[in-house]
């Protein structure tokens, strides 16, 4: 173990990083009486308070301290100093589900359907307690020495009294692409229902490698999601399609329940391997056509590998909130916006700064990085009304799909938009996946 040298509580001995988010960071440990390996969160205390986010740590403590299951990451204590909150989970070594799918593009169906058959037993077992986990994804399933599955994360997690006196849940919050059409629309939800349209579409990645719902832009993919408008790859068997067109249902009323999905042959038999070569062939074309939607994350990339910056991850409701007030139709009406502009891109965070240094460096402009995402961009010349300068912020959407905003903040409009429309464009378009926010939709 890389220890830090530090002993905390006179329990644990802190050891290498293992992760960090906004509020804190994930730490390996030792506990120094039984040698149990174990992850500690180790959350700042002053800036959970500023952003209004202990109800969230109360809830994700009673939450895990609910359920208890093979398939469930456990929570061992949570301890708090003056300055922290620590909470002491199961080491879990074998790393994200996600990675495993890096690693090989996609997964077989008999591999999927043992993870999704244990994903499955862990979610059932969550709503039998009246707790729904509202941000399944597999980012946040984890896999163990033993190659078995340990759902993660319950930071978004919802209990059975939060929901409003019509017997639904009310907050929109999730990862964009795994959500059900039900959470957007912010009519109310239920909360087993959404969860086991986010297995559906967990299920589908594992075995496509991409997203079902594939679009250049949000609004496009919200209109998808709400629509169920997707299509299985070929070399889905025919059970595993039917289940899954049973499991996307864009109606909560009709949509398949857990027990349901239990009773489904490819559920219970898993799949029957009898794929032809031309069956690998389609499936090989179709993994190279795929839209990149999820493109997976940490593959090996002399620039990426260096030190990956920090970015801002969106939520399902802060993808809502981008838009002018919180409707859903801000997603689907384009309104006029002088001084923004924005696009998508399947490339890492560091290969679209990379790129903005290159272009700003071509056309004479200063780059000045920040810490948080943001690249501020300035001219080297006064204009008619001063220095030129707009701001880049990228905000991560998934792991390898980025939204990139893009807002004057000096000079003069109409320069600006000339400098926009005739160098930046053109010199971004080999990592813009889409244009969207006004317009001109061109890659």
């Amino acid at each position: 173990m890389e220890s830090t040298g530090k002993i905390l509580m006179e329990r644990y001995e802190v050891g290498r990083l293992l992760g960090k988010g906004t509020f804190g960071k994930v730490h390996y440990a030792k506990n120094l009486e039984s040698n149990e390996s174990v992850a500690i969160k180790m959350m700042d205390k002053d800036k959970v308070l500023k952003a209004g986010l202990s109800e969230l740590i109360r809830r994700e403590i009673t939450t895990m301290r609910l359920v208890a299951h093979k398939n469930i990451v456990e929570l061992h204590e949570v301890m708090a100093t003056r300055n922290n909150i620590y909470f002491v989970m199961e080491y879990v070594k074998g790393g994200e589900l996600f990675d495993k799918i890096g690693k090989s593009g996609k997964l077989t169906e008999a591999a999927a359907h043992k993870y999704f058959q244990q994903l499955i037993g862990a979610v059932d077992y969550c709503h039998s307690r009246g707790v729904y986990h509202r941000d399944l994804k597999p980012e946040n399933l984890l896999l163990d020495e033993n190659g078995n599955l340990k759902v993660s994360d319950f930071g978004l997690s919802a209990l059975s009294e939060s929901k409003g006196q019509d017997g639904l849940l009310h907050t929109t919050c999730g990862t964009p692409a795994y959500v059900a059409p039900e959470v957007i629309s912010k009519t109310g939800y239920d909360g087993a229902k959404s969860d086991i349209w986010s297995c559906g579409v967990v299920l589908f990645v594992l075995v496509a490698g991409y997203l079902p719902f594939r679009a250049p832009n949000m609004m496009e993919m919200y209109r998808k999601i709400q629509n169920g408008d997707f299509r299985c790859p070929s070399w889905f068997s025919h059970k595993l399609k039917k289940l899954l067109y049973k499991i996307l249902d864009p109606s909560p009323d009709t949509r398949i329940s857990v027990q349901k999905i239990k009773e489904s042959t490819w559920f219970r038999k898993g799949p029957v391997e009898t794929r032809t070569v031309k069956e690998k062939i389609l499936s090989e074309n179709d993994t190279t056509n795929a839209a990149p939607a999820v493109a997976m994350r940490r593959k090996k990339n002399v620039h990426e590998d260096v030190k990956p910056p920090t970015v801002t991850s969106l939520n399902a409701f802060e993808i809502i909130s981008f838009s002018t007030g919180l409707d859903l139709s801000g997603l689907f009406i384009r309104k006029e916006c002088k001084k923004e502009t924005r696009f998508t891109s399947d490339k890492g965070a560091v290969s679209i700064i990379s790129k903005l240094e290159d272009v700003a460096k071509a056309l004479n402009l200063r780059v000045r990085k920040k810490d948080n995402g943001v690249v501020k961009i300035q001219g080297r010349k006064v204009g008619r009304k001063g220095v030129l300068e707009f701001d880049t912020e990228i905000f991560e959407i998934t792991a390898s799909y980025h939204l990139i905003e893009m807002k004057q903040t000096g000079g003069d409009s109409l320069e600006y938009k000339k400098l926009l429309e005739e160098d930046i464009r053109p010199a971004l378009k080999d990592i813009v996946w889409a244009w969207h926010g006004d317009d001109q939709q061109q890659k």
